[in-house]
């Protein structure tokens, strides 16, 4: 029996939180706003809504989406190994 090998560990997810959680609600909030977006969309085209409704509604999706796609990689970036 050789000493040299040492035990092999799993390793865990690298993530100031749970990487996995973290990957998880930022594709639950994204696919979300990707949704309100469309549907603002195809309203706007029926004339449903206003264009500065559409407008305002695609670019809040698109902070909220952005913001949580930069906070996984933050995650992600900034974690350290358990």
């Amino acid at each position: 029996m050789s000493t040299d090998e040492a035990p092999s560990r799993k390793r865990s997810g690298r993530g100031f939180l749970n990487p996995t959680l973290v990957v998880g609600m930022s594709f639950w909030t994204i696919a979300l706003c990707i949704l309100i977006a469309v549907v603002a969309s195809i309203l706007a085209i029926w004339n449903f809504t206003g264009t500065d409704v559409l407008w305002r509604t695609v670019a809040t999706c698109a902070v909220i989406a952005g913001g949580t796609g930069l906070f996984a990689v933050v995650n992600q970036v900034f974690g350290h190994d358990r």
